[in-house]
């Protein structure tokens, strides 16, 4: 009899963690029905992180709230309280994709994200763990901001619309009225490490997947570099003013900062203020810190312990390509696996990357004889797949 882990990630869109975690585990058993096996549905971030602290940390309670999904459209979301007054929200549920019926690459926004944080911080919430994958949106999170109590305002001194569109037209950002961060910070889940603007940036990388042309690309560059030089000015001592053409180059906007430096150390280079269609970088501003991921939803969860006692484990998420080895459900999993000399097993509804750190791999895609039945039903060919993974487990012992 072997002990085996099975931590995978969610199929953005198609089956959640615990899910495909069920499935893998049915199928695995149907070939080695003896095994002991140890379910950690797994998050890095995305969707399905707050599910995943539910299910991991005794005590937690979650708490409904209905925001301003990120098409304007109510969502009733809600945000996980954890013992000791730690708070998780994340951002797929209010703001996320999958929340739209049409993309809105320009209009989608982070404001119920916002208002889910603030949500938190009323019921007194002394620590944030703000979960930012799987965004609908390329604001830069001022959506969520502007929840938050900033103001994001045109030449005329008036609102701009929400959405990288206002971004376009905004002249001054005040932050005198944001809210305080809790006393034990607001700390950013997110294993994305692209920086705010340029070809590894919000707009190029993920601007696309969000419904932008080439063409929308550039613009949602131009609206995102007129925001970070809103806030660069400020940082600088710049006052007020109109806003021209050259604002998207990194000059004539003007921010008022909340305390003095606010947005000054923030570089829209840093690694992580891409994330989210930029909401890393909004939250920089806050005062947030970057936080891995993976890493903080495994230690919650008790992973390393799990797989240092274990013979094997297994993991995956929808698409395995080159991007799953920056600190994704993957990687870290199989990375606990090599320390601790147990053998990682892989299941992925698609895979366009060698998944060179794993005992065996499995695709779900190949098992149904294509992507779209793999989509469209994946828990039986995730069953397929824990059954091979099985197999290739029991050859190698």
């Amino acid at each position: 009899m072997s002990t085996v882990v099975v931590a995978p990630d969610s199929f953005k869109g198609s089956a959640s963690a615990a899910a495909i975690a069920a499935a893998l585990a049915e199928g695995w058993r149907s070939v080695r029905a003896a095994d002991r096996i140890v379910l950690a549905p797994m998050a890095d971030g995305g969707e399905g992180t707050l599910d995943a602290f539910a299910v991991a940390v005794p005590g937690a309670v979650r708490h409904p709230v209905r925001v301003d999904g990120p098409d304007g459209r109510p969502v009733e979301a809600s945000w996980l309280e954890l013992p000791y007054g730690s708070a998780v929200v994340e951002l797929a549920e209010t703001s996320g994709i999958g929340l739209l019926d049409a993309l809105a690459p320009f209009d989608a926004h982070t404001i119920g994200f916002g208002q889910a944080i603030a949500a938190a911080l009323d019921s007194g919430a002394t620590r944030l763990l703000l979960a930012i994958g799987g965004s609908a949106s390329t604001d830069a999170g001022a959506g969520a901001l502007t929840a938050l109590g900033a103001r994001l305002l045109d030449a005329e001194g008036r609102p701009v619309p929400p959405g990288n569109r206002g971004l376009a037209s905004v002249a001054r950002v005040d932050l005198s009225g944001l809210r305080a961060l809790p006393a034990g910070g607001a700390h950013i889940l997110s294993d994305v490490t692209s920086p705010l603007l340029g070809p590894s940036g919000a707009a190029a990388v993920f601007g696309p997947q969000k419904g932008a042309s080439p063409a929308d690309v550039a613009s949602l560059e131009e609206g995102l570099a007129r925001f970070a030089a809103a806030v660069a000015a400020g940082a600088g001592g710049g006052g007020g003013g109109s806003v021209d053409d050259s604002a998207a180059r990194g000059v004539g906007a003007a921010v008022d900062p909340a305390t003095p430096g606010v947005g000054s150390l923030v570089d829209p280079a840093t690694p992580g203020a891409g994330a989210a269609g930029g909401a890393g970088y909004g939250l920089l501003i806050w005062g947030a810190t970057l936080s891995a991921g993976a890493a903080a939803v495994g230690e919650a969860i008790g992973l390393p312990a799990s797989i240092a006692s274990a013979d094997a484990v297994l993991t995956g998420e929808g698409r395995f390509d080159s991007q799953s080895a920056a600190g994704k459900v993957p990687d870290y999993v199989s990375a606990l696996a090599r320390a601790a000399g147990v053998a990682a097993y892989l299941a992925a509804g698609s895979i366009a990357a060698e998944p060179t750190a794993f005992a065996a791999s499995a695709e779900l895609a190949a098992l149904a004889g294509g992507s779209a039945p793999a989509i469209a039903d994946p828990l039986p060919w995730a069953r397929a797949a824990g059954a091979a993974l099985a197999r290739a487990y029991t050859a190698g012992h």
